[in-house]
């Protein structure tokens, strides 16, 4: 679809609760696109979606979709991105993958531009973080400035978000059920292997050899990866909660020495890009992911030193897992992209 001057875009997944939120960024950041390629599974191809005032049609993903592309939004799963980004990389697109597919690939960055966006330097491929680990390392990442960290702990506390919007419309529906039928019980057919409304479970993705699910492992090993930190001591706990959107995580972070004081640490986190501190204790007003919701900014707060541990301070933090868990950070390393030249021959705006 022809518009103004910019770049050639595809976005793979475009039907998606990722894809979704991709296509809004880019009217609401007044993204440089001069045509815009939308590809899908068989499944949606034909579909259309509004753009920019206009319909545009999702075309079926093909190995020669990529032809003339200059960046490729990829978030239609690991497998899709195996089979497909090979190809938009021959075509010479530069490809963001939001999936698992390349995370720990060691010749591929895994980016969250306020952290590690040099890590990309002339690569072309570029792995999008896992959300959980996104929110947690925006809110560690700048307390290095404060002193060594040794450890973290953490435990989240995710949203049906995460699974996509099939998950979020069976926690509406499932709901709904529960609270018209609550004698009877009567559930609707279920994407999740446990009851979800009025319900929390550990993260429905398998237990690997170390009693770690899937979820837990990913932010332990794309944590080390993105701080250049392999040593990094880390331990997670991944709880599925019933809340529609935006994930929140309770963060312990060890310090090799005594922790700085809670007013550096305010101070440090208020001045860190992409963090908003919510800390009001005489309100009893932290982070919540009703809040998190559609905000741009991970909220940080409950801010105070572990009385368990002098070395430790504790943070409460809580973040939209569609945008700066997902689309958000995937359209930030594209800008920065932009503004630093690239693609080869592109201009900033």
């Amino acid at each position: 679809m022809p518009m103004s001057n910019g770049l050639h875009i595809a976005v793979l997944g475009a039907t998606g609760a990722v894809g979704a939120e991709i296509l809004a960024l880019f009217e609401k950041r007044n993204f440089p696109i001069e045509e815009l390629s939308l590809l899908a599974s068989e499944r949606s191809a034909g579909k259309r979606l509004a753009f920019r005032g206009e319909q545009v049609e999702v075309r079926l993903v093909t190995p020669d979709a990529f032809q003339g592309i200059d960046v490729a939004f990829f978030s239609a799963g690991a497998s899709r991105s195996r089979e497909f980004a090979p190809h938009a990389l021959q075509a010479g697109a530069i490809v963001i993958d939001n999936s698992s597919a390349f995370r720990m690939d060691p010749h591929v960055p895994l980016v969250i531009p306020e952290i590690n966006f040099d890590a990309i330097a002339d690569a072309r491929l570029i792995a999008n973080p896992n959300c959980s680990a996104i929110i947690m390392l925006m809110a560690v990442a700048p307390l290095r400035a404060l002193g060594q960290i040794e450890r973290l702990i953490v435990s989240t506390y995710q949203s049906a978000s995460g699974g996509g919007a099939a998950v979020m419309q069976e926690l509406l529906e499932e709901t709904q059920a529960t609270l018209q039928d609550s004698q009877n019980g009567r559930r609707p057919q279920k994407l999740l292997p446990h009851p979800y409304a009025f319900n929390l479970f550990s993260h429905n993705t398998p237990i690997n050899e170390h009693g770690y699910n899937e979820e837990e492992w990913k932010v332990i090993e794309e944590s080390r990866k993105i701080m250049g930190m392999p040593d990094l001591r880390i331990n997670v706990t991944c709880v599925r909660v019933p809340v529609l959107r935006a994930h929140s995580e309770s963060i312990t972070v060890e310090f090799a020495h005594p922790a700085p004081r809670e007013q550096a640490v305010r101070e440090t986190l208020s001045r860190a890009s992409g963090i908003r501190v919510v800390d009001d204790r005489a309100a009893n007003h932290f982070p919540m992911p009703s809040e998190a919701s559609g905000s741009d900014d991970v909220l940080v707060g409950r801010i105070r030193q572990d009385v368990s541990n002098p070395n430790a301070i504790c943070l409460f933090a809580s973040g939209d897992q569609l945008l700066k868990g997902a689309a958000l950070n995937a359209l930030q390393i594209a800008e920065r992209l932009v503004a630093s030249g690239r693609p080869t021959g592109i201009s900033a705006p």
